[in-house]
């Protein structure tokens, strides 16, 4: 039997507005229901997970289950971003997944130093991305527990 956790966020935090549509897109295509949440720069993303600012109206609504950052973002990159995750009591039980279009082993061995959960580079098609985001998803929504 299949699990599904159509009630768990996914906030994805991402500076270029053609990637926002694109991954919203590939997550309509993929049929996936989980509300989904858009942020600009790192700055932005943990504001939104502390609540305050522009935040501070979703006191109510649950912290994301799922985070997909991106690497080179403005204000605070995603490398920052994950070190305050990563170390907030709060928040480092977030999986957090990279999805930029970096490659480099720098960045992969830093962010996993940092303590993200996934590596992934962006995709270049719409369909490579659609297949990306159904086995991510599936991963991490339906196959894994998360402590939600």
């Amino acid at each position: 039997m299949t699990k599904t956790n159509n009630s768990i966020i996914i906030l994805i935090a991402d500076d270029d507005a053609d990637d926002r549509l694109m991954v919203k897109e590939s997550f309509e295509e993929a049929r996936l229901a989980n509300p989904l949440h858009f942020v600009t720069d790192g700055e932005e993303l943990l504001n939104y997970l502390r609540r305050i600012g522009e935040y501070q109206n979703l006191q109510s609504l649950p912290l994301p289950g799922l985070i997909f950052l991106d690497l080179n973002m403005p204000k605070k990159d995603g490398r920052e971003a994950i070190k305050e995750i990563k170390s907030d009591p709060v928040f480092r039980r977030i999986p957090v997944v990279i999805f930029t279009t970096s490659k480099a082993e720098e960045d992969i061995f830093r962010t996993y130093d940092l303590g993200v959960n996934s590596f992934i580079t962006k995709p270049v098609t719409f369909e490579a991305l659609v297949e990306t985001i159904k086995t991510v998803t599936k991963y991490w929504l339906e196959i894994v527990e998360l402590p939600v």
